[in-house]
């Protein structure tokens, strides 16, 4: 559902940033800022892939374009949960996203600043403010990917890195949970879909992992929006909160200790 996809996408991009370091690698340097803005760009990216669903919260964004766009979608990926819910489609959002990550204007009033990253902004925020039901109306949740695509467009990280990185965490966060669902996710390989041996779709349990119809999952969450579903949501929350609050109190400079 989407708002365990934005929840996870913010909860997996929380973690990234906090392994990276110590790992030894300083390959995204971020600031709390940077942080912040990596969190709410991967919560809107792990809403993408729904983009090929009619009825998902992305065709209701915009009246009329919205519901085109996703038919759209629809209609050239082969459906729900077909082509857009793919390690290639994630992998050619995120090859958009280095170039988009790329685009610097000046801005009266605000100065000089990556402007593809924050027109990105304005559009995932208000997905995953609307998803997670933060706001009740999307005029408010276009208004909040506004003010988050600002706070972007100032504070984000000089580094190119940190934008395509976010978008393909949380897309691939998607797919990821997706796949944990009964309905499971085409085969890494789509578009050629191999399709098990007769001995193993006759098999329980392997049945479900590697299904009839060539799709892969690991059912551990059931049906999407089931009450394991909605517990894990309940936990990836907690530790999203306690990872924003984090790097909140460290952008202020205050020490937070739990």
């Amino acid at each position: 559902m989407g708002f365990t996809h934005a929840t996870s996408g913010t909860a997996a991009w929380l973690a990234v940033t906090a392994a990276l370091p110590a790992l030894g690698t300083d390959i995204l340097p971020l600031t709390p800022e940077g942080v912040l803005a990596g969190t709410l760009v991967c919560a809107g990216a792990a809403i993408l892939p729904d983009a090929d669903h009619p009825r998902a919260t992305i065709a209701h964004s915009v009246p009329i374009i919205g519901p085109a766009v996703t038919t759209a979608i629809n209609d050239i990926s082969g459906g729900h949960r077909h082509g857009a819910h793919t390690l290639i489609a994630a992998a050619a959002v995120t090859v958009g996203a280095v170039f988009l990550g790329r685009w610097q204007a000046t801005i009266p009033f605000l100065g000089e600043g990556r402007l593809g990253p924050a027109i990105a902004t304005v559009i995932l925020i208000a997905f995953a403010a609307k998803s997670r039901e933060l706001v009740p109306k999307w005029l408010m949740a276009w208004a909040l990917g506004l003010v988050a695509a600002i706070a972007v467009f100032i504070y984000a990280p000089d580094s190119t890195v940190w934008f395509p990185l976010a978008v393909g965490i949380g897309y691939v966060t998607h797919i990821v949970g997706d796949a944990l669902t009964i309905q499971g996710v085409p085969p890494l390989l789509w578009p050629i879909s191999i399709k098990p041996p007769r001995w193993w779709r006759r098999t329980n349990v392997l049945n479900d992992m590697w299904k009839p119809n060539g799709y892969v999952a690991v059912p551990v969450l059931g049906a999407a929006g089931s009450k394991r579903e909605f517990a894990l949501a309940i936990v990836l929350g907690a530790y999203c909160c306690y990872g924003i609050a984090f790097s909140v109190f460290g952008l202020l400079g205050i020490p937070f200790v739990l």
